[in-house]
């Protein structure tokens, strides 16, 4: 038995090994074609995603065509190209000619975009100005180069070069003998190779480094979900907690910054720069570049190390004014992600120094002290229940679905509400659940993202561990921040649990569905979905709480924006709990959009965005003409 184990383990390991490793590198190599080589998240903005392909595959297509004609001109192409004799040669000047002219195509809309439409977001300086000379120089040189050719020569096949045959025309008109262009010839050879070799040695230095960078940041970027964070590991003997100086930075994070084209969308997209907030996402990365240059030439000049980043390179209240709705790196063609220089700072404020805004402070005493950011007493978390026949699970139990209820469920005035509805809906469906109960604790999503890990890390053992006492096959929450951090930071603890969200639990109830229909319509108003940031973007989905709506028979509009791109409510990141200016509030900007959809009606799939709609309604004192409500809310209602 012994020599069975030790003569299969090799090659089970081995298998193993192949196995993890192709599971590593297959996505990676899927990312690399799909963003770094087909860049399809350029063309979400149509003119300046035409204007990238054409200088990307203009450039590509000549790169490569020098390289096959300077190995032509050395003598040793390793292969025949595919094409009758002299047939290949022709195709080769035509792609050349048309690779060229889409490069200064390209060019001339982007000097058009800087020069003329200028959006707001677009940041134009020298740097910008030098590729776009660059770009410009090359292959009019080119073109320059094959017009004298095209003079001396006189070949039959000139019109297989269009552009290069144009130019020579030009030359002639001007008096250019073939005797002169022999002799001005190599001098433009070298001058087209010179320009070459200066905008390949001015790579590091310019802009024209996110040729290799960006690429490196998409196959290197973290193989985590992206509603994800890092977890600190050991966390009670971890010397450095966060960051507070640049070199505390992991190498994949420096070469982020390095990989940030400063193009601005994440800057469009992101709700605490369009509401005016002094906050920008691309800003923070850029400072972070420019802080990182600094540092490497300080310790180059045997100058002291990296300062304090926060206080003096970024204001101590930067990092608190990110919602962390990842509309930023939904957009970044780069993959950059400003959320996780945002979460690592805050953990250095909160678990290093202890500076922090006095609401945030307040926040962390509250989960503290009553395990929960409402400050409320834990033994309030069930009060919701009243008269309500809900199962309180114990050690031992076994049901089908274990029903995660968070704090806004538990002690939200208005929540409530949503909560008793859920379990309505449930008990209608003839569901088999039960709850924690007083055994439930914070999911601990409030205590990470405002950067206290160690209390999320102890809130997510205890509920862990109360959780492998009971026998359920799947966890059901209304929070999309509760299903976030379960579904894909629980697992970091050794948390194993399939988990979804209630919307996605409702639409595949077959019972019902068909109490729905046989009720039919009885909502009054037109009605519209607001996307949460955490459910939506974070988790993709979508398609279930629209779903549910439309079996309402409710009569519905979409948002302007929606789905992906779909605006915060400014509740996300701990900003639940953080003082706000009056003047640059996210939910009044998100309830103008509902109020321009001409909807009575806003429902929404999150607690968080209940409570912060229900804020912006009352404070413009709508709260006659429109209404906000739960998705559980409006399914109650329909089964009635």
């Amino acid at each position: 038995m012994t020599t069975e184990a030790a003569t299969t383990e090799p090659k089970t390991t081995s298998a193993s090994k192949l196995k993890n490793w192709w599971g590593r590198t297959k996505p990676r190599l899927r990312d690399f074609f799909l963003y770094a080589v087909a860049q399809v998240r350029i063309y979400d903005k149509p003119y300046a995603g035409i204007m990238h392909a054409l200088i990307f595959w203009g450039v590509t297509i000549q790169v490569i065509g020098t390289a096959i004609n300077l190995q032509q001109m050395a003598l040793f192409l390793p292969f025949e190209l595919p094409f009758p004799r002299g047939t290949a040669y022709l195709i080769y000047e035509l792609v050349m000619d048309l690779a060229g002219i889409a490069i200064l195509t390209g060019i001339a809309m982007a000097a058009f975009r800087r020069l003329v439409l200028r959006p707001k977001a677009l940041v134009s300086n020298c740097d910008d100005y030098y590729a776009l000379l660059m770009l410009t120089l090359i292959p009019l040189a080119g073109f320059t180069l094959e017009s004298m050719r095209l003079i001396a020569a006189s070949p039959t096949w000139y019109a297989w070069s269009p552009i290069g045959s144009t130019f020579a025309a030009f030359y002639r008109a001007l008096g250019v003998t073939p005797e002169a262009a022999i002799s001005v010839h190599m001098s433009l050879w070298w001058t087209h190779a010179a320009l070459a070799l200066i905008l390949v040695a001015s790579i590091p230095f310019t802009k024209f480094r996110h040729l290799i960078m960006t690429p490196l940041n998409i196959i290197q970027r973290p193989l985590r979900p992206e509603g994800a964070l890092d977890k600190i590991d050991d966390i009670d003997n971890a010397e450095v907690l966060g960051v507070g100086e640049i070199s505390e930075f992991t190498p994949v994070q420096l070469l982020s910054f390095e990989a940030c084209l400063n193009c601005g969308r994440c800057e469009e997209n992101c709700p605490c720069s369009i509401s005016g907030m002094p906050y920008s996402p691309r800003t923070l990365i850029q400072t972070l570049r420019g802080e990182t240059v600094n540092t490497l030439i300080a310790q180059n000049g045997n100058s002291k190390d990296g300062d304090e980043l926060l206080g003096e390179t970024i204001s101590e209240e930067y990092p608190w004014l990110c919602t962390t709705c990842g509309a930023c790196l939904e957009r970044c063609p780069a993959f950059v992600n400003p959320i996780d220089e945002i979460i690592d700072l805050r953990r250095h404020s909160v678990l290093m120094t202890g500076k922090m805004p006095k609401s945030v402070g307040d926040t962390m005493r509250n989960l503290e002290r009553q395990g929960n950011p409402w400050g409320m007493p834990p033994e309030d978390r069930i009060n919701w229940i009243e008269d309500l026949e809900v199962r309180e699970l114990a050690p031992g139990d076994e049901t089908d679905v274990l029903l995660f209820m968070g704090c806004a469920a538990a002690y939200d005035d208005r929540n409530k509400q949503v909560s008793r509805s859920v379990v309505r809906l449930l008990q209608k469906a003839d569901v088999d659940f039960g709850i924690l109960g007083l055994d439930e604790v914070c999911c601990g999503e409030t205590a990470r993202r405002m950067g206290h890990e160690y209390l999320f890390q102890v809130f997510a053992e205890q509920n862990i561990e109360m959780m492998s006492q009971i026998k359920f096959n799947r966890i059901v929450t209304q929070c999309p921040h509760c299903f976030n951090t379960l579904k894909n930071e629980y697992p970091q603890m050794g948390g194993d649990f399939e988990v979804l969200h209630l919307t996605e639990f409702l639409a595949e109830l077959p019972l019902l569905q068909v109490k729905i229909s046989s009720n039919g319509n009885g909502l009054q108003g037109t009605f519209t979905y607001h996307d949460s940031c955490y459910l939506g973007r974070y988790n993709d989905i979508y398609k279930a709480p629209r779903t549910l709506l439309q079996k309402t028979e409710a009569h519905t509009v979409e948002l302007a924006r929606r789905n992906e791109n779909s605006f915060c409510c400014g509740g996300g990141g701990g900003q639940m709990w953080m003082e706000t200016d009056p003047n640059t509030r996210i939910n009044h900007r998100r309830l103008q959009e509902v109020i321009d959809a001409k909807a009575d009606v806003v429902t929404t799939a999150c607690p968080y965005c209940l409570i912060m709609l229900d804020d912006a309604i009352r404070s413009k004192g709508l709260s006659e003409e429109l209404k906000v409500v739960d998705i559980a809310e409006v399914l109650e209602q329909a089964t009635k």
